[in-house]
């Protein structure tokens, strides 16, 4: 059973088609700089926009890729690839933030707060 507080969480960025494929946008969620990606697969993945190797909002205007069975993202500034499943850095000790992300209808939609 879904409560009240549950649907109150979930924030619309938003349309799925607004989307493309292995390209990623930036929204303000709750105060938060979400990077919000479309794969080829279709499926979606969100994460900090603060990449935290160079400290610049950034990460929404990264290079899509693979590596391995990995989905991830390579920071357009010094290229470090972060697990978009799991935020951890390949290539350093640092990490971002995954955040839940889901589709409703043709709406795009994230919870910064679990």
């Amino acid at each position: 059973m879904t409560t009240a507080l549950e649907l109150e969480s979930w924030t619309e960025v938003c349309e799925y088609h607004d989307l493309l494929p292995e390209r990623g946008v930036a929204a303000i969620v709750a105060g938060v700089q979400v990077a919000v990606f479309r794969l080829a697969d279709g499926s979606l993945r969100a994460v900090d926009n603060l990449d935290p190797c160079s400290g610049a909002y950034v990460l929404s205007r990264g290079i899509v890729g693979t590596h391995g069975n990995l989905q991830t993202v390579a920071s357009p500034m010094h290229k470090q690839r972060f697990d978009l499943d799991t935020g951890r850095c390949l290539d350093a000790e640092e990490s971002v933030a995954c955040y839940p992300v889901r589709l409703v209808g043709e709406s795009v939609q994230i919870d910064v707060g679990r």
